[in-house]
């Protein structure tokens, strides 16, 4: 579908892309909630009498779990829901580009891992996003999606 489809559609819908101050403060609750969730599943495994060292070494070995943790939850929620709850609390949400729906869970995790990666590269695959028409991030484009105002 080529872009100027795309905005015809929209247009015909009614369907408006989500800002890109509303994805920032949604992607900001989930990093804190998956960061709290992490520490409620692992909170047993710090001894009482770990020192401080000993208690950033253990989460450093930890820091594949972290990363599991996030695909889990980018993709359950988008699959799912089309949107985290960090973008159902902004009102926003995932569609595919194809459908207009719920992206398939393939894109769901494919979007999840490339979202990783973007993170990963000091975040040029969100910066990307500025100079983009339809706001898409690298991991937009990969799992082939836009974010739009849910209401």
């Amino acid at each position: 579908m080529t872009d100027e489809e795309i905005i015809e559609r929209f247009e015909r819908e009614n369907i408006t892309l989500a800002p890109i101050s509303k994805r920032a403060y949604a992607y900001f609750v989930d990093e804190i909630l998956v960061s709290l969730l992490f520490i409620l599943i692992y909170l047993d495994y710090i001894p009482e009498n770990a020192t401080m060292e000993d208690t950033i070494g253990m989460i450093n070995n930890m820091v594949t779990y972290v990363l599991m943790l996030k695909v889990v939850y980018q993709t359950f929620f988008v699959y799912m829901y089309g949107a985290t709850l960090g973008k159902i609390f902004f009102k926003i949400k995932v569609i595919s580009i194809s459908d207009m729906e719920n992206p398939s869970i393939f894109y769901s995790a494919s979007r999840a891992v490339v979202r990783l990666f973007s993170e990963s590269v000091f975040y040029i695959g969100f910066i990307w996003a500025f100079l983009n028409p339809k706001r898409e991030t690298w991991h937009d484009k990969f799992g082939k999606t836009l974010v739009v105002n849910a209401f």
